[in-house]
């Protein structure tokens, strides 16, 4: 297929599925799982990285405080693992648990597998270093710090945010994301790898908006 007739149908596919809220364009260079430089004629590497809330996105917390992982959730990891796509979070969790995001994160791992459930283990090393929470109160979403620290982090590759709230959605597309509202009925419960492997290739340059069919946007 062209390289033209993949962009058209990957924006109809894009513009089908209703989820997806302001599109960037496209790069250029090899593919990587982590943040590239400009490369040749000053183009950008070809990558993306996918950030997530996590409560109610990733993980539930049931009544019994019990914790297991969002239905599809590990299928998703393994997915975005499996093609070199990095992930990190964007979660709020209490400032006083660290005066570093490594060290609210370390607290953030206790609190979690303090009452994990699930007979699989949460993918911590998916994230890495890639868990961006409040240094201070002021800084807890939907204030934009977080976000922005994340994509200073991304360098110069495409940001998505996925979470299961439409406010968080919004205001990650404000600061240049591309977002999907997670776990909707009806919908898929993520934005499908294929189409984030296929964004890291389509044009950067100027900002776009995908707009949704009229009428393609279910209820939550």
């Amino acid at each position: 297929m062209k390289k033209t007739s993949a962009r058209r149908v990957t924006w109809r596919m894009l513009l089908a599925l209703g989820g997806v809220a302001a599109l960037a364009v496209p790069t250029a260079g090899p593919a990587e799982a982590v943040p590239r430089g400009t490369g040749e004629g000053g183009r950008v590497g070809r990558c993306a990285v996918v950030y997530f809330d996590l409560g109610e996105t990733l993980v539930h917390t049931a009544e019994d405080k019990s914790i297991r992982y969002m239905p599809g959730a590990a299928r998703y990891l393994r997915a975005l693992r499996a093609r070199h796509i990095p992930v990190g979070l964007i979660t709020n969790v209490p400032s006083s648990w660290g005066s570093t995001d490594a060290e609210r994160a370390a607290e953030l791992k206790k609190v979690i597998d303090k009452d994990w459930a699930d007979s699989r283990p949460f993918a911590w090393s998916d994230f890495g270093d890639r868990i961006f929470t409040p240094r201070t109160e002021a800084e807890r979403k939907p204030a934009p710090a977080l976000w922005k620290r994340a994509k200073k982090a991304s360098g110069h590759c495409r940001v998505v945010y996925q979470a299961e709230t439409a406010d968080e959605v919004q205001a990650s597309v404000s600061l240049g994301y591309i977002a999907y509202q997670a776990a909707r009925p009806k919908w898929p419960a993520y934005l499908p790898v294929p189409l984030i492997a296929a964004l890291a290739h389509l044009p950067h340059g100027n900002t776009a908006a995908a707009r949704e069919p009229r009428g393609a946007q279910p209820t939550t």
